[in-house]
């Protein structure tokens, strides 16, 4: 049982949801991203995901293609995203995931990657464009150094694919609350929570939420029926509005606490 297992377990036991906050990594530089997520932890986040920036992430909307780009001029890598998640073990058990897209993967080799991964302390890989029927290799490599595999369910996901996505995914499965790219949005879908139930019902591992979600009452609402809700744009938005600020960190832990709140 990895990290992210024993959270959701803990989770629980107390009748909670899970807090699951998204950042990219080395917006605006890779010690205020150590920073933010020690921050986090005090703040009510359960787990956090660290993006990979890339030069095309195609399910991101202009908020994180823009933090990607930031942090690719940063010269930020994978190899020094894993040597932070290195650091952040020192200090905290707080679930880390890496969310990345294929090809930095590839390039890496998927079972020096993985091997890698594992040695740093990252408790699970969410890789949008990769999905389970090309995964195979990768799942096998990670289930053997027990590394949770993260796979996606959608608005237009068919109901044949959901006991695939199931048995392919540990730790949890990401379901996108809209068809299209992350961003907030000022309203979700009205028929969000019986499309979720339906798969809840198909499904035995927890289903987290995310895409388009930025205010509490949306994370109010969503925490109600869904396994766990995930901010990723907003808070990212957060992070460049206070970008020139000496107290950065403090801003933007508060705005994560206004939203963790209500889980």
């Amino acid at each position: 049982m990895n990290r992210i297992d024993q959270k959701f377990s803990q989770l629980k036991r107390n009748k909670k949801k899970a807090f699951i906050a998204f950042i990219t990594a080395g917006d605006p530089d890779l010690t205020t991203t150590e920073k933010l997520v020690l921050a986090f932890e005090r703040s009510g986040v359960d787990i956090v995901e660290l993006g990979v920036p890339f030069s095309d992430p195609l399910a991101d909307g202009p908020t994180i293609q823009a933090a990607s780009q930031r942090a690719i001029a940063q010269g930020v890598t994978l190899k020094k995203i894993l040597a932070l998640v290195k650091r952040l073990r020192a200090t905290t058990e707080l679930p880390i995931c890496l969310m990345t897209y294929y090809n930095p993967v590839f390039h890496f080799g998927e079972k020096e990657f993985v091997a890698q991964a594992v040695r740093a302390g990252v408790d699970g890989l969410i890789i949008p464009d990769l999905p389970p029927e090309e995964a195979k290799t990768l799942i096998a490599q990670a289930r053997r150094v027990n590394l949770a595999t993260i796979f996606f369910l959608a608005p237009t996901t068919d109901f044949t694919r959901v006991a695939l996505i199931n048995k392919s995914s540990t730790g949890f499965i990401y379901y996108v609350s809209v068809a299209g790219v992350t961003g907030a949005r000022t309203a979700l879908p009205k028929a969000l929570r019986a499309a979720l139930k339906a798969f809840q019902r198909k499904s035995t591992k927890p289903i987290c939420v995310g895409f388009g979600i930025s205010t509490p009452a949306q994370v109010r609402e969503i925490a109600r029926y869904a396994d766990g809700v995930i901010v990723g744009s907003a808070i990212v938005k957060e992070i460049l509005k206070n970008k020139n600020k000496k107290n950065l960190v403090a801003c933007v832990a508060k705005f994560v606490r206004s939203l963790s709140r209500y889980v």
